[in-house]
């Protein structure tokens, strides 16, 4: 059985592995070949606080994956992560344990980064470049980074707005030093309406920004909604966008970026991203619609990611 930490699992990690593996997940979840429970949510209301628990199994894969992961969002000023967890993964043939990998949140926030950079991969217009970050904790540092690696040929360039102007020049900062061109905004409404990526990474539970800014071309990636009452982009943006895809539709309509929009437009369509990254739905049809990403992680994700460092260890 393996037993790994945070530092064990990161040496064993490969980008270009996890990449491969996600998407696939992606793909057997959309097909219907992910066995997925029902997610788990507490809340810790006075600590600022929630958990997640995930558990599934992908068709004909060695193991099932149960991950758990917190989200405590006053950590950063306490010096603290403002992530943590572990992932348990059990032979699908005998339930042995095979692996725990106490990865302190750092897969499921890894995981994370890899789904909305593959999303936004798909979806953003030919030319888009200009990508704007709302948001400055973990995910945010981790979507720049992965995208940047994904879509090294485009020349990306960042900007990046937080509540917290010292969080948002120290997350500028920091990717700035990987080699990323990126600059701190202090306006988002007007950042909004001339960026043509926009990645959203906040516990917030109100709209970010006001409806009718986004402009015509733009892609938008919703990291943040991933349980009830979230909510970070205006309903209206959500309605009328031309294209609308999740990772999975029951969790994004009961409880991701789209659980608003769903009750004022109940027959509201989504597609899984899973038919985007096969090819078996087209995605955008022109450089002039408003796409939408609601990510709200699912198992098969865990499940991916999980296997990667397993596979790793193994041939090591």
């Amino acid at each position: 059985m393996l037993d790994l930490n945070k530092t064990e699992i990161m040496e064993l990690f490969s980008f270009e592995k996890a990449v491969s593996l996600i998407q696939n997940a992606y793909i057997a979840s959309a097909n219907g070949n992910v066995q997925t429970a029902e997610v788990v949510h507490l809340g810790f209301p006075k600590s600022n606080g929630d958990c997640h628990i995930k558990s599934g199994h992908i068709a004909d894969t060695a193991s099932y994956v149960i991950k758990i992961a917190s989200g405590f969002y006053d950590n950063p000023s306490k010096g603290l992560a403002s992530s943590n967890g572990m992932m348990l993964a059990f032979s699908a043939t005998t339930g042995e344990t095979v692996a725990i990998l106490r990865d302190e949140g750092w897969l499921t926030d890894m995981r994370t980064a890899i789904g909305g950079a593959l999303a936004t991969r798909a979806l953003a217009c030919t030319n888009a470049s200009k990508v704007l970050l709302i948001g400055t904790g973990i995910q945010a540092k981790m979507q720049a980074q992965c995208l940047a690696k994904l879509m090294p040929e485009r020349g990306l360039s960042f900007r990046v707005w937080g509540r917290n102007s010292t969080a948002a020049q120290n997350t500028a900062a920091e990717l700035a030093k990987q080699g990323l061109e990126i600059k701190v905004v202090s306006t988002l409404q007007k950042e909004v309406g001339t960026a043509n990526i926009i990645i959203t990474t906040t516990p917030s539970t109100t709209p970010l920004f006001a409806n009718d800014l986004v402009r015509r071309g733009t892609h938008v990636t919703a990291i943040g909604a991933d349980s009830p009452g979230k909510q970070e982009l205006p309903t209206g943006l959500v309605t009328s966008a031309s294209l609308r895809v999740c990772d999975i539709a029951r969790q994004s309509l009961e409880h991701g970026e789209f659980q608003t929009a769903s009750k004022v437009e109940p027959s509201m369509d989504v597609t899984e991203l899973g038919h985007i990254l096969s090819g078996a739905h087209s995605g955008r049809h022109s450089d002039n619609e408003i796409t939408i990403a609601d990510l709200t992680g699912i198992a098969a994700q865990d499940i991916a990611i999980t296997q990667a460092i397993i596979d790793a260890a193994a041939s090591n």
